[in-house]
């Protein structure tokens, strides 16, 4: 199942369309583990809610019925370990007075969410009511620098380019609003489309169909942008950003994902991947960078792509080495790469044949893009 945050401060959903195929085709049987009431009664009343089966036991000694087989696992923040051997908690459940030592302990337990009370209430009761649907939706990859300067955003588009040339319906996120803007990369032209913050008072299930035909394409490339303009813009906040993702999902098989390098990026957008690639240079001070980074990065699945030329390869296999990474790929360091960028024509350059053999072997492709 694929990964999806409950952020705190998220309330009340409004629905947004109609879709009849998100409709749960079962009810989702639900299992919690707490000995905490407060969590329990909360527990209780959103599952009645979403129409799940609630099942609650105070340890787990009693879970062994019912672990394996539930569609969501829901721990409370008074377990602080698993026994050994037992698939990863889906939500870890707490209190917003708990704060920042819910991450902390969401991280120990490899829980893939965390869920605060009650302001998540209402995003917990959507989640459990669409866990019983059999299909969890498109895959996500984070790219994200291990230091600054790596080129996460350069990757991040030649990815997401080469999947689209393939036949792969992809969407490209650009997840750092501090970044300038990733469609300046991409294209010198005004595209119609909507950007992140036209989706700031966004709640709830978002159509999947009218997300996809809302957003605009460079290159046969859909993407998602934060508009490169020095004017404010509307900031979307975590509700926000979680409807989006899991409109996402739902509208694209793969969704690749530009992290901004950062704690908001590391919390947020991170936690939704089901995979994160690792960027660095075959240097020893990136390299210590990108340790640290990593350090800060949800558990889950994790790869290196570490930047430079064909000559670089056995410095690559070192760093990943070092860093106990697979390495996923090694970046085309070419000419004209930076006033690629600011001329908005960098989708040229991952036409090139160094670059779709990079993307080929990163995402796993065979035969010739279409």
């Amino acid at each position: 199942m694929g990964k999806r945050l409950l952020r705190p401060g998220q309330a009340d959903v409004t629905v947004q369309g109609n879709n009849d195929s998100w409709t749960p085709r079962e009810t989702a049987e639900v299992l919690l583990v707490t000995a905490d009431p407060y969590l329990q009664e909360e527990a209780k009343r959103i599952a009645a809610a979403a129409g799940g089966r609630l099942h609650t036991v105070t340890a787990f000694e009693d879970a062994n019925h019912g672990w394996d087989t539930a569609h969501v696992v829901l721990v409370g923040s008074d377990v602080r370990e698993l026994p050994p051997r037992r698939r990863a908690p889906d939500v870890l459940l707490g209190s917003s007075a708990e704060g920042d030592s819910l991450w902390r302990l969401a991280a120990s337990l490899g829980a893939q969410r965390v869920a605060v009370l009650p302001e998540g209430a209402a995003w917990l009761a959507e989640h459990l009511s669409m866990s019983g649907a059999p299909d969890p939706g498109g895959t996500v990859v984070g790219i994200i620098g291990g230091h600054g300067g790596a080129g996460a955003t350069t990757a991040a588009i030649w990815l997401a380019q080469a999947a689209s040339g393939h036949g792969i319906r992809t969407l490209l996120i650009d997840g750092d609003p501090m970044g300038g803007g990733l469609e300046l990369a991409m294209s010198d032209q005004d595209l119609p489309g909507l950007r992140w913050p036209d989706f700031a008072e966004t709640r709830g299930s978002i159509d999947a169909g009218q997300f996809s035909d809302s957003l605009p394409v460079a290159g046969g490339v859909p993407f998602l942008s934060w508009p490169g303009t020095r004017e404010s813009v509307a900031v979307p906040d975590s509700g926000s950003v979680g409807a989006v993702l899991d409109a996402a999902r739902r509208s694209f098989e793969l969704v690749v994902v530009d992290i901004a390098r950062n704690a908001e990026g590391w919390r947020t957008l991170a936690w939704d991947c089901e995979k994160v690639l690792l960027l660095t240079r075959p240097q020893l001070k990136a390299a210590v960078a990108t340790a640290q980074t990593l350090n800060q990065l949800p558990p889950g699945e994790a790869g290196l792509l570490v930047r430079g030329a064909s000559s670089s390869a056995v410095d690559a296999e070192l760093i990943a080495e070092s860093l106990r990474l697979p390495l996923s790929g090694v970046v085309p360091d070419l000419r004209g790469v930076a006033a690629a960028t600011e001329s908005g024509r960098l989708l040229e350059l991952g036409r090139r044949r160094p670059v779709t053999r990079f993307a080929a072997d990163v995402l796993k492709l065979n035969g010739n893009p279409a």
